[in-house]
Protein backbone atom coordinates (compact mmCIF):
# COMPACT_ATOMS: atom_id res chain seq x y z
CA UNK A 1 0.00 0.00 0.00
CA UNK A 2 1.34 3.42 -0.95
CA UNK A 3 1.33 6.13 1.66
CA UNK A 4 1.07 9.85 0.95
CA UNK A 5 4.34 11.38 2.13
CA UNK A 6 2.49 14.61 2.99
CA UNK A 7 -1.00 13.57 4.13
CA UNK A 8 -1.56 16.91 5.89
CA UNK A 9 -0.51 19.07 2.96
CA UNK A 10 -2.51 22.32 2.93
CA UNK A 11 -3.77 21.92 6.50
CA UNK A 12 -3.11 24.52 9.20
CA UNK A 13 -2.48 23.28 12.73
CA UNK A 14 -2.18 25.03 16.09
CA UNK A 15 -0.14 23.25 18.76
CA UNK A 16 -0.21 24.77 22.23
CA UNK A 17 2.71 24.43 24.62
CA UNK A 18 4.93 23.62 21.64
CA UNK A 19 8.13 25.35 22.74
CA UNK A 20 9.61 22.12 24.06
CA UNK A 21 8.97 18.54 25.04
CA UNK A 22 5.99 16.77 23.56
CA UNK A 23 4.54 19.94 22.01
CA UNK A 24 7.76 20.49 20.09
CA UNK A 25 7.76 16.96 18.66
CA UNK A 26 4.07 17.34 17.80
CA UNK A 27 4.78 20.55 15.88
CA UNK A 28 7.76 19.04 14.05
CA UNK A 29 5.80 15.90 13.21
CA UNK A 30 2.77 17.72 11.82
CA UNK A 31 5.01 20.01 9.79
CA UNK A 32 6.85 16.97 8.47
CA UNK A 33 3.52 15.62 7.23
CA UNK A 34 2.82 18.80 5.31
CA UNK A 35 0.87 20.97 7.77
CA UNK A 36 1.60 24.63 8.31
CA UNK A 37 2.01 24.96 12.07
CA UNK A 38 1.36 27.67 14.63
CA UNK A 39 3.87 27.03 17.40
CA UNK A 40 2.39 28.40 20.60
CA UNK A 41 4.19 28.70 23.91
CA UNK A 42 4.39 31.03 26.89
CA UNK A 43 8.01 31.77 25.93
CA UNK A 44 8.34 33.41 22.52
CA UNK A 45 12.02 32.46 22.20
CA UNK A 46 11.19 28.77 22.66
CA UNK A 47 8.36 28.97 20.12
CA UNK A 48 10.62 30.77 17.63
CA UNK A 49 13.29 28.09 18.00
CA UNK A 50 10.80 25.35 17.10
CA UNK A 51 9.43 27.42 14.22
CA UNK A 52 13.00 27.85 12.95
CA UNK A 53 13.54 24.08 13.09
CA UNK A 54 10.41 23.60 10.99
CA UNK A 55 11.55 26.20 8.46
CA UNK A 56 15.01 24.63 8.25
CA UNK A 57 13.34 21.36 7.33
CA UNK A 58 11.37 23.03 4.53
CA UNK A 59 8.13 23.59 6.42
CA UNK A 60 6.08 26.66 7.29
CA UNK A 61 5.55 27.81 10.86
CA UNK A 62 4.42 30.81 12.84
CA UNK A 63 5.61 31.35 16.42
CA UNK A 64 3.13 33.05 18.76
CA UNK A 65 3.51 33.53 22.50
CA UNK A 66 0.27 33.33 24.50
CA UNK A 67 -1.10 31.73 27.62
CA UNK A 68 -3.94 29.31 26.91
CA UNK A 69 -5.72 30.74 29.95
CA UNK A 70 -5.79 34.23 28.38
CA UNK A 71 -8.91 34.41 26.21
CA UNK A 72 -7.90 37.66 24.55
CA UNK A 73 -4.39 36.40 23.73
CA UNK A 74 -5.74 33.19 22.23
CA UNK A 75 -8.24 35.21 20.23
CA UNK A 76 -5.36 37.26 18.84
CA UNK A 77 -3.43 34.05 18.05
CA UNK A 78 -6.40 32.81 16.03
CA UNK A 79 -6.74 36.16 14.21
CA UNK A 80 -3.04 36.15 13.31
CA UNK A 81 -3.32 32.60 12.02
CA UNK A 82 -6.28 33.52 9.85
CA UNK A 83 -4.45 36.57 8.53
CA UNK A 84 -1.43 34.41 7.69
CA UNK A 85 -3.09 31.32 6.23
CA UNK A 86 -6.85 32.02 6.06
CA UNK A 87 -7.86 28.82 7.80
CA UNK A 88 -7.43 26.61 10.86
CA UNK A 89 -7.96 22.89 10.40
CA UNK A 90 -6.29 21.29 13.42
CA UNK A 91 -5.98 22.20 17.09
CA UNK A 92 -3.77 20.17 19.40
CA UNK A 93 -4.37 21.14 23.04
CA UNK A 94 -1.01 20.19 24.52
CA UNK A 95 -0.17 22.98 27.00
CA UNK A 96 -0.01 21.90 30.61
CA UNK A 97 1.68 22.15 33.99
CA UNK A 98 2.21 19.97 37.05
CA UNK A 99 1.85 20.85 40.73
CA UNK A 100 2.22 17.37 42.23
CA UNK A 101 1.52 16.76 45.91
CA UNK A 102 -0.56 14.31 47.88
CA UNK A 103 -4.11 15.58 48.25
CA UNK A 104 -3.55 16.10 52.00
CA UNK A 105 -0.73 18.54 51.24
CA UNK A 106 -2.15 20.12 48.09
CA UNK A 107 -3.49 23.66 48.27
CA UNK A 108 -6.75 24.53 46.54
CA UNK A 109 -4.81 27.24 44.70
CA UNK A 110 -2.60 24.56 43.12
CA UNK A 111 -5.68 22.50 42.32
CA UNK A 112 -7.35 25.46 40.60
CA UNK A 113 -4.19 26.41 38.70
CA UNK A 114 -3.72 22.97 37.14
CA UNK A 115 -7.41 22.67 36.21
CA UNK A 116 -7.34 26.20 34.77
CA UNK A 117 -4.38 25.50 32.47
CA UNK A 118 -5.34 22.03 31.29
CA UNK A 119 -9.13 22.16 31.19
CA UNK A 120 -10.13 25.81 30.93
CA UNK A 121 -7.16 26.50 28.65
CA UNK A 122 -8.28 23.76 26.26
CA UNK A 123 -11.85 25.05 26.37
CA UNK A 124 -10.67 28.59 25.54
CA UNK A 125 -8.67 27.33 22.57
CA UNK A 126 -11.53 25.14 21.32
CA UNK A 127 -13.98 28.03 21.63
CA UNK A 128 -11.64 30.30 19.68
CA UNK A 129 -11.62 27.98 16.64
CA UNK A 130 -15.06 26.40 16.97
CA UNK A 131 -17.14 28.81 14.89
CA UNK A 132 -14.75 28.84 11.95
CA UNK A 133 -14.51 25.05 11.97
CA UNK A 134 -18.30 24.83 11.96
CA UNK A 135 -18.53 27.36 9.13
CA UNK A 136 -15.99 25.43 7.03
CA UNK A 137 -17.57 22.07 7.92
CA UNK A 138 -14.18 20.71 8.89
CA UNK A 139 -12.11 20.47 12.04
CA UNK A 140 -9.80 18.16 13.96
CA UNK A 141 -9.27 18.74 17.68
CA UNK A 142 -7.04 16.73 20.01
CA UNK A 143 -7.21 16.90 23.79
CA UNK A 144 -4.22 15.71 25.81
CA UNK A 145 -5.51 13.42 28.51
CA UNK A 146 -3.41 11.13 30.72
CA UNK A 147 -3.29 7.77 32.42
CA UNK A 148 -3.40 9.84 35.61
CA UNK A 149 -6.88 10.98 34.67
CA UNK A 150 -8.07 7.68 33.24
CA UNK A 151 -6.87 5.52 36.13
CA UNK A 152 -5.35 7.81 38.78
CA UNK A 153 -1.85 8.40 40.13
CA UNK A 154 -0.65 9.18 43.64
CA UNK A 155 0.07 12.87 44.12
CA UNK A 156 -1.84 14.01 41.04
CA UNK A 157 -5.40 14.70 42.19
CA UNK A 158 -5.42 18.09 40.44
CA UNK A 159 -3.76 16.83 37.26
CA UNK A 160 -5.85 13.66 37.12
CA UNK A 161 -9.10 15.56 37.64
CA UNK A 162 -8.24 17.99 34.84
CA UNK A 163 -7.14 15.23 32.47
CA UNK A 164 -10.31 13.17 32.95
CA UNK A 165 -12.38 16.33 32.56
CA UNK A 166 -10.79 16.77 29.13
CA UNK A 167 -12.24 13.39 28.14
CA UNK A 168 -15.68 14.70 29.09
CA UNK A 169 -15.07 17.84 27.04
CA UNK A 170 -14.02 15.66 24.11
CA UNK A 171 -17.14 13.49 24.36
CA UNK A 172 -19.54 16.43 24.20
CA UNK A 173 -17.68 18.47 21.58
CA UNK A 174 -17.50 15.37 19.37
CA UNK A 175 -21.27 14.96 19.59
CA UNK A 176 -21.95 18.66 18.96
CA UNK A 177 -19.39 18.89 16.18
CA UNK A 178 -20.32 15.72 14.31
CA UNK A 179 -22.72 17.25 11.79
CA UNK A 180 -20.20 20.04 11.08
CA UNK A 181 -17.37 17.67 10.16
CA UNK A 182 -15.52 18.36 13.42
CA UNK A 183 -13.87 15.30 14.93
CA UNK A 184 -12.57 15.45 18.48
CA UNK A 185 -10.22 12.90 20.04
CA UNK A 186 -7.85 12.51 22.98
CA UNK A 187 -4.21 11.48 23.22
CA UNK A 188 -2.86 9.95 26.44
CA UNK A 189 0.94 10.16 26.07
CA UNK A 190 3.75 8.66 28.06
CA UNK A 191 6.88 10.63 27.28
CA UNK A 192 10.11 11.84 28.80
CA UNK A 193 9.53 15.56 29.28
CA UNK A 194 10.13 18.12 32.01
CA UNK A 195 6.75 17.06 33.40
CA UNK A 196 7.75 13.40 33.79
CA UNK A 197 11.31 13.75 35.10
CA UNK A 198 11.22 12.76 38.74
CA UNK A 199 8.05 10.75 38.15
CA UNK A 200 9.53 7.93 36.04
CA UNK A 201 12.84 6.08 36.44
CA UNK A 202 15.78 7.29 34.33
CA UNK A 203 16.01 3.96 32.49
CA UNK A 204 12.37 4.26 31.47
CA UNK A 205 12.75 7.87 30.40
CA UNK A 206 15.42 6.85 27.86
CA UNK A 207 12.86 4.68 26.08
CA UNK A 208 10.10 7.28 26.18
CA UNK A 209 11.24 9.70 23.50
CA UNK A 210 8.38 12.18 22.90
CA UNK A 211 8.94 11.77 19.16
CA UNK A 212 7.60 8.21 19.50
CA UNK A 213 4.23 9.59 20.69
CA UNK A 214 3.64 12.21 18.01
CA UNK A 215 2.89 9.78 15.14
CA UNK A 216 -0.34 9.02 16.99
CA UNK A 217 -1.56 12.42 15.91
CA UNK A 218 -1.83 11.35 12.28
CA UNK A 219 -4.57 8.88 13.16
CA UNK A 220 -6.42 11.52 15.17
CA UNK A 221 -6.23 14.51 12.80
CA UNK A 222 -6.12 12.99 9.32
CA UNK A 223 -8.88 12.88 6.72
CA UNK A 224 -10.17 9.55 8.01
CA UNK A 225 -9.82 10.39 11.71
CA UNK A 226 -12.27 8.80 14.13
CA UNK A 227 -14.09 10.87 16.71
CA UNK A 228 -14.30 10.32 20.47
CA UNK A 229 -11.25 8.06 20.45
CA UNK A 230 -8.80 7.93 23.36
CA UNK A 231 -5.39 6.89 22.02
CA UNK A 232 -2.69 5.86 24.50
CA UNK A 233 0.85 6.24 23.16
CA UNK A 234 4.36 5.77 24.48
CA UNK A 235 7.68 4.18 23.46
CA UNK A 236 6.25 3.51 19.99
CA UNK A 237 3.32 1.51 21.41
CA UNK A 238 -0.30 2.50 20.72
CA UNK A 239 -3.50 1.31 22.41
CA UNK A 240 -7.11 2.43 22.82
CA UNK A 241 -8.83 3.29 26.09
CA UNK A 242 -12.61 3.49 26.38
CA UNK A 243 -15.19 4.54 28.95
CA UNK A 244 -17.57 1.57 29.05
CA UNK A 245 -20.90 0.74 30.68
CA UNK A 246 -21.57 -2.72 32.10
CA UNK A 247 -24.84 -4.52 31.41
CA UNK A 248 -25.72 -4.28 35.08
CA UNK A 249 -28.68 -5.66 37.04
CA UNK A 250 -32.09 -4.20 37.90
CA UNK A 251 -33.07 -4.29 41.58
CA UNK A 252 -35.95 -1.81 41.56
CA UNK A 253 -37.01 -0.12 44.75
CA UNK A 254 -37.63 -1.47 48.20
CA UNK A 255 -35.82 -1.01 51.46
CA UNK A 256 -33.39 -3.83 50.66
CA UNK A 257 -32.28 -2.54 47.21
CA UNK A 258 -28.93 -1.43 48.63
CA UNK A 259 -28.35 -4.79 50.28
CA UNK A 260 -29.20 -6.63 47.05
CA UNK A 261 -26.77 -4.40 45.17
CA UNK A 262 -24.02 -5.26 47.66
CA UNK A 263 -24.80 -8.98 47.42
CA UNK A 264 -24.71 -8.88 43.61
CA UNK A 265 -21.78 -6.49 43.17
CA UNK A 266 -19.84 -8.97 41.04
CA UNK A 267 -22.77 -9.32 38.60
CA UNK A 268 -23.18 -5.53 38.36
CA UNK A 269 -19.45 -5.23 37.66
CA UNK A 270 -19.27 -8.06 35.11
CA UNK A 271 -17.73 -6.69 31.89
CA UNK A 272 -19.39 -9.26 29.63
CA UNK A 273 -21.86 -7.34 27.50
CA UNK A 274 -20.28 -3.98 28.35
CA UNK A 275 -20.77 -1.25 25.73
CA UNK A 276 -19.25 2.07 24.76
CA UNK A 277 -22.25 4.43 24.96
CA UNK A 278 -22.88 6.64 21.94
CA UNK A 279 -23.92 9.49 24.25
CA UNK A 280 -24.54 10.13 27.94
CA UNK A 281 -28.27 9.44 27.94
CA UNK A 282 -27.54 5.83 26.96
CA UNK A 283 -27.25 5.14 30.68
CA UNK A 284 -30.72 6.53 31.38
CA UNK A 285 -32.20 4.72 28.39
CA UNK A 286 -30.82 1.41 29.63
CA UNK A 287 -32.06 2.05 33.16
CA UNK A 288 -35.58 2.93 31.97
CA UNK A 289 -35.69 -0.12 29.70
CA UNK A 290 -34.58 -2.34 32.58
CA UNK A 291 -37.35 -0.87 34.72
CA UNK A 292 -39.85 -1.77 31.99
CA UNK A 293 -41.04 1.79 31.63
CA UNK A 294 -42.09 1.43 28.00
CA UNK A 295 -41.06 5.06 27.51
CA UNK A 296 -39.40 6.09 24.23
CA UNK A 297 -35.65 6.54 24.09
CA UNK A 298 -34.43 9.90 25.28
CA UNK A 299 -33.56 12.29 22.47
CA UNK A 300 -30.24 14.10 22.47
CA UNK A 301 -30.37 17.68 21.23
CA UNK A 302 -28.04 18.12 18.26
Amino acid sequence: MEHDALPLRGRVAIVTGAGGGLGRTHALYLAGKGARVVVNDLALAAAEQVASEIAENGGEALAIAASVTDEAAIGELVRRTQDQWERIDILVNNAGILRDKSFAKMSIDDFRLVVDVHLTGAAICCKAVWDMMRARQYGRIVMTTSSSGLWGNFGQANYGAAKMALVGLMQTLAIEGEKYGIRVNSLAPTAATQMTHGVLADASLELLDPALVSPGLLALVGEDAPTRAILCAGAGHFARAEVTLSEGRHFGGGTDAGERLVANWADVSDRDGAIVPAYGFTQAERELASAGSGLPALAVAR
